[in-house]
């Protein structure tokens, strides 16, 4: 249903859990910048009613998500680190296309967050199968299923509001970039590393 190009190897969920108070703080801080990410959005295209509307749902499920995070590290007796530089998306903002028209832009915005929801879907699907934590597992079951649908709204934006952006091309492209760019992760603890 994603489409991604590269699966993430099942044993990633070791090196997560061999460090659960990394992998908890890297995720809390994607949860909060996902949240940021769709005020960004709504605050640049506040002509669009539906996206206005929702966006707003998906910052606060996000910032519900970063405070559930939050209360497992404190159940868990840890401690939330401070914010965490995410080189993937990073990597994924230079990819997005920054010149053209402000549709262009837009488009690639929308195309950006729809990124990073299917791989953090992905990502939690690996944990939901692999963890021995059943409590954790069940938490990124529910998790998983919450992304895939902030994947496919983001997407569908997208393509609803395209003017002069071949969508399906430019999200081919996109999956193609993250196959080749997924391959220099999956080592670390961390949500996208």
């Amino acid at each position: 249903m994603l489409g991604l190009k590269l699966l993430t190897d099942p044993r990633w969920a070791n090196i997560a859990e061999s460090n659960l108070e990394e992998i908890l703080t890297d995720h809390a801080w994607c949860e909060q910048k996902a949240a940021s990410n769709a005020i960004s959005l709504i605050t640049q295209n506040s002509e669009y009613e539906d996206l206005v509307h929702e966006l707003t749902a998906i910052a606060i499920e996000e910032m519900e998500h970063f405070r559930m995070v939050i209360d497992i590290i404190k159940e868990k007796g840890y401690t939330l680190g401070r914010e965490r530089k995410d080189d993937y998306v990073g990597q994924l903002m230079k990819f997005s296309k920054k010149d053209g028209s402000r549709n262009q832009a837009f488009i690639d915005r929308l195309l950006f967050a729809a990124m990073i929801e299917a791989r953090s879907c992905e990502r939690f699907r690996v944990l939901t199968q692999n963890l021995k934590d059943e409590a954790l597992a069940k938490f990124y079951y529910d998790l998983m299923v919450s992304e895939a649908n902030h994947y496919t709204t983001f997407l569908n934006f997208a393509r609803k509001y395209t003017i002069d952006v071949d969508v399906d091309k430019r999200w081919k492209e996109w999956l193609d970039f993250e196959g080749r760019l997924i391959q220099s992760y999956g080592n670390k603890e961390h949500i996208h590393g």
